[in-house]
């Protein structure tokens, strides 16, 4: 016979007690993440590792900018919805050296995240010596083509320009890496041909290219270099071929020309390309205030953001939807 201090002890409760502690538990515990209803890719852009010390002479600033850098990685770091991160070259600070992409090898192995770069023209396109006025040369074909495959090295690649098909888009990342091209940001014509390729095989899947440079005509006249032939993505005329060959090409993302989200063609009509394809612009990185664009990748559109490291805050005013292109 149960007695009446034994009520509640037997089988039964303790049953009940195991599921009234299992619920409490449940809650307490960290409860899994819903899949999000997109796919994120973090940009970053001309980041100059670890700083142009010819253009940023000041010691202390160079610190600084160094240190902004080092927030923004771990910013990125600490975004739990990030699928991965493009980096649209001018990973090294200015002339693609040994020691530069060694630091850009530390720098990105602190990455979290799945890393997808790009060749600017500070990656390649520069002889490791300076003139006697202390400017920039160009490389020859034999040391651009020794930098590609230094780039390659260093991030794994077999090859400087790639494909990846994510959430029902493809991503077509490419890389200047013309060997006798006078043009700062030149694909080469095998390049061009493998694109061709990748575009007419996948004809359904609307597409994204990431690449150096922006567009011809995507930036407002703000400076003297905007829409000149060294700041635009070449061979002009055949990207523009390809383009008006591929409707489902509809995004365009590029650095290169360093325009900061404070500057009105950072996010404007102009940057809409032959009416359909807007181009992303994206500031660089070698400065104290460091801004990131986000593209959300949805079934239906892709949300860009907008978000400054140095304030810790998105920048409402300039986000934007576009809209897959009609079929």
């Amino acid at each position: 016979m149960v007695k009446p201090w034994q009520r509640g002890r037997g089988p039964l409760a303790f049953i009940c007690m195991a599921v009234v502690g299992l619920c409490l538990l449940s809650y307490w515990l960290p409860q899994p993440r819903a899949a999000e209803p997109y796919s994120r890719i973090v940009l970053m852009a001309d980041a100059h590792l670890p700083v142009r010390t010819e253009v940023v002479q000041d010691v202390a600033k160079q610190l600084r900018i160094e240190a902004a850098k080092e927030k923004t990685l771990q910013d990125i770091n600490g975004w739990d919805d990030v699928a991965q991160v493009a980096v649209l070259g001018d990973i090294t600070a200015e002339r693609g050296t040994v020691e530069e992409y060694a630091y850009a090898v530390r720098y990105f192995e602190a990455l979290k995240k799945t890393l997808f770069p790009m060749v600017g023209n500070h990656d390649y396109m520069y002889a490791d010596t300076l003139s006697e006025k202390g400017k920039h040369l160009r490389a020859d074909a034999r040391e651009r083509q020794e930098k590609l495959e230094r780039f390659k090295a260093a991030f794994h690649l077999p090859e400087v320009y790639y494909s990846k098909q994510e959430a029902g888009y493809l991503l077509l990342f490419l890389s200047p890496d013309s060997l006798d091209g006078k043009y700062l940001t030149e694909l080469s014509p095998r390049q061009l041909a493998w694109a061709q390729q990748q575009l007419e095989a996948k004809p359904q899947l609307p597409t994204i290219v990431f690449f150096h440079a922006p567009l011809a005509g995507t930036l407002a006249p703000y400076n003297k270099e905007a829409n000149t032939p060294n700041f635009i993505a070449q061979p002009e005329a055949a990207l523009a071929e390809l383009i008006q060959r591929h409707p489902q090409i509809f995004l365009w993302v590029s650095g290169h020309t360093h325009t900061p989200a404070t500057n009105a063609s950072f996010a404007s009509p102009v940057n809409v390309y032959a009416g359909r394809v807007t181009t992303i612009h994206n500031a660089d990185m070698d400065r104290e205030t460091i801004w990131t664009n986000s593209l959300y990748l949805y079934p239906d559109r892709v949300v860009v953001k907008t978000f400054d490291h140095k304030r810790g805050a998105w920048l409402e005013q300039l986000e934007r939807t576009v809209y897959l292109p009609k079929r």
